[in-house]
C-alpha cells in the first residue's frame, strides 16, 4: 500500500465513530474509508522504521489485514489512529525479526529536518543538507528497534509523548527514556555541530 495522492484527510470524531461501528458490523467500505485516512502516514512510518519501500508496502498490507481482522475487538480505549499505529509498530517489529541482518537506510527528507530553504539554493548548501540527511538516515538505521521507534514517532512523526508511549506499548517514562537515548546516539553519530543550524 504505497502512498497515493487521492487519500483523504483524517475523519472527524463523529464520523470516525460511525465508521468504526459500521466496520465492526462487517462493512468493508467503512473500514477502507476509516483506515484510508491514515494510509499515507502509516506507510511513511513503516518506511522510516523498516528502511525499505518494498518491505514497507508489504507490511502496510499486513497492518491493514490485522486491523480488519481485529476491528471487532477495538474498544475505543485509545484513538483509532493510535490503535492502528500500534499495530503498525508491532508488525514492523515482526518484520525486522524475520529479516536477515542487513544495513537499513532510514529516509529523512528535508521536510522532516525542517531545514530552511536557501534563497539562492546554493549548491554547497544543498550538498550539506543532502549529507546531513544521509548521516541522519544512517544514524537512525543503526539504532536498536525500540529506540528507532521512539525517535521516529516523536521527532519525525511529531506525535506527543503520550501517543508515542501508547503506540510503543510502554509507559511514558520508558518512552521518554528511549527517546532520550535515541537522541543521544544520533547526536553522537552525526555530531552536535551538524544538528544545530
Amino acid at each position: 500500500m504505497a502512498p497515493s495522492a487521492g487519500r483523504s484527510a483524517p475523519v472527524s470524531a463523529d464520523t470516525e465513530a460511525t465508521l468504526i461501528t459500521r466496520a465492526q458490523a462487517g462493512d468493508v467500505s467503512a473500514f477502507e474509508q476509516l483506515s484510508g485516512a491514515y494510509a499515507d502516514r502509516l506507510f511513511m512510518l513503516l518506511l522510516r522504521l523498516l528502511g525499505d519501500r518494498s518491505e514497507a508496502e508489504d507490511v502496510a498490507q499486513d497492518v491493514m489485514l490485522r486491523a480488519w481482522q481485529g476491528i471487532t475487538g477495538f474498544r475505543g480505549q485509545s484513538s483509532y489512529f493510535t490503535w492502528l499505529y500500534r499495530i503498525a509498530v508491532n508488525e514492523a517489529n515482526r518484520a525486522r525479526e524475520r529479516r536477515a541482518r542487513r544495513p537499513v537506510d532510514v529516509p529523512v527528507g528535508a521536510e522532516q529536518l525542517q531545514l530552511p530553504a536557501s534563497p539562492a539554493h546554493e549548491p554547497s548548501r544543498q550538498a550539506e543538507n543532502s549529507e546531513l540527511r544521509r548521516a541522519l538516515g544512517q544514524a537512525l538505521a543503526q539504532l536498536p528497534p525500540a529506540l528507532r521507534t521512539a525517535i521516529v514517532l516523536r521527532d519525525v512523526e511529531g506525535l506527543s509523548t503520550q501517543e508515542g508511549a501508547e503506540i510503543a506499548g510502554v509507559s511514558q517514562a520508558a518512552f521518554k527514556s528511549r527517546l532520550h537515548q535515541a537522541r543521544l546516539r544520533v547526536r553522537a553519530a552525526v555530531g552536535d555541530e551538524n544538528l544545530v543550524g
